[in-house]
C-alpha cells in the first residue's frame, strides 16, 4: 500500500509540475491562432481595396474614352452619330490580362515605317520587346516610339503596341487595336488589355491608321479593353 501512494503522489508531483508549461503552449499557440487570424483580416481589406483601385482606374479610363468620342473637337464620329453614341462596348474587367511583363529596350532604336490603312507610311522607332506569359504560354510583343509624337512635351514617355489576337473579325475590330504605353524604369512594363482601345479607322475611313505588324500578332483571344464598335 505504502508503494502505491507514493507511485500516485510521484504522478500527482509531475503533473502538478508538467501543467503549466501545458496551459503556457496550449495559451502559446491560440496566441499564434488568433494573430495568424488578425493579420488575414487586416490583409483582406487592403487585397480588396488594391482590387478595387485597379477597377476604378479602368473604368476611369473607359469614361474618359466615351468622353473624348462625346466630344466633337475630339471625336471621329459624325455629329449625327455622336448624338446616338451611347458609350463603347467593353468586356468585364479582368485582372489575368493585367500583365507585368519583361521589358528589353533595343541599345539603339531603330527605324521603322509602319503602314497605315490610308496607304502611306509613318516613321516610329522599334523601341524595345515585351516578353510575358499568358495561360501558360510565352508571347512577344515590339513596342515603338512615334517620331511625331515624341516632339511633343506631353508625349515625349509615350510608347506605343499595335496589336492583333484571335477576337479581331468576331468581337472585335477587324484591323487590330492599340494599347497605349509609358518608358518604364526598370526592366518590366505593365501592358493592361483591359485599356486597349480601337484605332480611329473602326469608326470612320478618312483616317490614316497605323497597321499592327505582322510580328504583334497574338495567337490568343484577348477578351479584355474594348470590342468592335455597336
Amino acid at each position: 500500500m505504502g508503494i502505491k501512494r507514493e507511485h500516485k503522489f510521484r504522478l500527482f508531483s509531475e503533473l502538478i509540475y508538467t501543467l503549466p508549461k501545458l496551459l503556457k503552449l496550449h495559451t502559446l499557440h491560440r496566441m499564434k491562432n488568433v494573430l495568424l487570424a488578425t493579420l488575414i483580416l487586416a490583409w483582406a481589406p487592403l487585397s480588396l481595396f488594391a482590387q478595387d483601385d485597379y477597377k476604378s482606374s479602368v473604368i476611369q479610363f473607359q469614361q474618359e474614352l466615351n468622353e473624348e468620342y462625346k466630344n466633337p473637337e475630339k471625336s471621329p464620329l459624325s455629329a449625327s452619330e455622336i448624338k446616338k453614341f451611347s458609350g463603347h462596348d467593353f468586356y468585364p474587367i479582368d485582372e489575368k490580362y493585367r500583365i507585368i511583363a519583361k521589358f528589353e529596350k533595343l541599345p539603339s532604336p531603330s527605324l521603322f515605317q509602319m503602314k497605315t490603312t490610308a496607304n502611306t507610311l509613318s516613321d516610329y522607332d522599334v523601341y524595345g520587346i515585351a516578353t510575358f506569359t499568358l495561360e501558360d504560354k510565352e508571347y512577344r510583343l515590339t513596342i515603338y516610339q512615334s517620331h511625331r509624337l515624341r516632339t511633343q512635351e506631353k508625349y515625349k514617355d509615350y510608347l506605343f503596341l499595335p496589336f492583333t489576337d484571335q477576337t479581331n473579325g468576331k468581337e472585335t475590330y477587324g484591323g487590330g487595336r492599340y494599347m497605349g504605353l509609358s518608358i518604364p524604369d526598370n526592366g518590366t512594363i505593365e501592358l493592361d488589355f483591359n485599356k486597349a482601345y480601337n484605332p480611329y479607322c473602326a469608326y470612320a475611313s478618312n483616317y490614316a491608321c497605323p497597321i499592327p505588324p505582322k510580328e504583334n500578332d497574338l495567337k490568343i483571344a484577348i477578351k479584355a479593353g474594348v470590342k468592335s464598335p455597336k
